[in-house]
């Protein structure tokens, strides 16, 4: 996959591509049925594939002050769509510039300008331009006038009839319910980082932790999750099975909301290591205990359960 951080001034030879548009948070399974479509339609064609997002997400330009809500940063949504097998990302900046940018005028610069799209695929409740005036009827009347093809993918849902979309995915998380966002994400949903050094409490009860910051992540629920660790070994991800805290840590005066991450039978120094975390299954909500054993004695408990929740894993 070839990655491009503008539009402009594109190679001769990847122009003219079959694009998926959207920001795809995520890369759930309606997200995926996009840029299938349009992976379909390229081969169909003899047409490069491509995929154009934004970066920073859209949401966090309209509305700056609300919470952390990403769901996939941007080198983690890049590595879910190379999986996919397209041919190129592209990452157009947005920024006020280009958040003031008419409908019309994201079409003529951009599609059709930067880009000179054969054809374009987007879901059903794609808006763009100015004021969101954009939608997939304005596209489809652009492309006529333009000479591309417009293809919508309407709503995606699984067998009991619930849509996958990025709401649902955060909805879940933040109800505690991992499983449900897996099932809509297709695989579990990960925090990743580099492990950076905490206050060392963990190590004086046998249970040192890799702590990861939350940064622009979604909070999900606080509290306990059975996890899955995985630790880069070269061009392989090894997996480990572990507990995990996230949230404050209220009970040793935290303030600072992050991930502690327990991997079973682990006694290597995973400090400035880049870790995925899994979260597998919600075991208990965040609590204060009345003393430092006490949490102790229920850090046990919870690394008891998490081995039995991965058990057959």
């Amino acid at each position: 996959m070839r990655l491009y951080r503008h539009t402009a001034d594109l190679p001769a030879g990847e122009r003219g591509a079959v694009v998926a548009l959207g920001n795809f948070d995520g890369v759930h399974h309606g997200h995926r049925a996009v840029i299938g479509t349009a992976q379909r339609l390229a081969r169909d064609l003899g047409a490069p594939s491509a995929v154009l997002t934004f970066e920073p997400h859209p949401r966090s330009v309209f509305r700056p002050d609300d919470p952390p809500f990403r769901l996939t940063p941007f080198h983690i949504k890049t590595r879910h769509i190379q999986a996919l097998g397209v041919d190129q990302l592209i990452v157009r900046h947005f920024d006020e510039r280009l958040r003031t940018k008419t409908a019309q005028a994201f079409v003529d610069d951009i599609l059709v300008g930067d880009l000179g799209v054969r054809h374009v695929v987007c879901g059903y409740d794609f808006l763009f331009g100015h004021k969101r005036v954009g939608d997939p009827a304005f596209l489809e009347a652009a492309g006529q006038a333009h000479g591309f093809g417009v293809t919508m993918v309407g709503p995606v849902s699984d067998p009991e009839g619930g849509v996958y979309s990025s709401t649902r995915v955060r909805d879940a998380l933040v109800a505690g319910r991992p499983r449900e966002a897996a099932h809509v994400l297709g695989s579990p949903w990960e925090i990743e980082g580099r492990v950076a050094h905490g206050d060392k409490r963990g190590r004086t009860i046998g249970f040192p932790t890799a702590n990861i910051a939350l940064d622009e992540y979604l909070r999900p629920a606080f509290g306990v999750y059975a996890i899955r660790a995985g630790l880069d070994r070269g061009a392989e991800t090894v997996w480990h099975k572990g507990v995990a805290n996230l949230g404050a840590r209220p009970t040793v005066g935290g303030t600072v909301e992050r991930l502690e991450a327990h991997l079973f039978d682990m006694s290597a120094d995973l400090y400035d290591q880049h870790l995925r975390v899994q979260l597998v299954e919600f075991l208990r909500p965040e609590q204060k205990f009345a003393s430092f054993d006490a949490l102790k004695d229920q850090i046990i408990r919870d690394a008891e359960a998490a081995r039995a929740v991965l058990a057959d894993s």
